[in-house]
């Protein structure tokens, strides 16, 4: 599951995250509830959401690109040979 959200939701909703605490972080003293969902909804929404895309496209085709093993290769599961731990993987 944690594996879904940092390749999936995380970089979508990466760039929204920044921006919701930019406008935290800049928000004036005197500025009220009204003022800052104002800014919010002023907000550069199609390029965050361009961007979150891009995000999560470029962090899979890293993923495609950065696996060594062909694609006819095997998984082999964890096991245990003469009390140790063979951890799992390709053949």
């Amino acid at each position: 599951m944690s594996r879904v959200i940092i390749q999936y939701v995380l970089p979508l909703l990466l760039p929204t995250l920044i921006f919701v605490g930019w406008l935290v972080l800049t928000r004036k003293p005197d500025e009220t509830r009204a003022e800052t969902m104002a800014r919010l909804q002023g907000g550069p929404w199609y390029w965050l959401v361009v961007a979150g895309f891009t995000l999560m496209a470029a962090g899979l085709i890293y993923l495609g690109v950065s696996l060594d093993d062909p694609p006819e290769s095997v998984y082999v599961p964890p096991s245990v040979e003469d009390g140790r731990i063979i951890p799992g993987h390709m053949k």
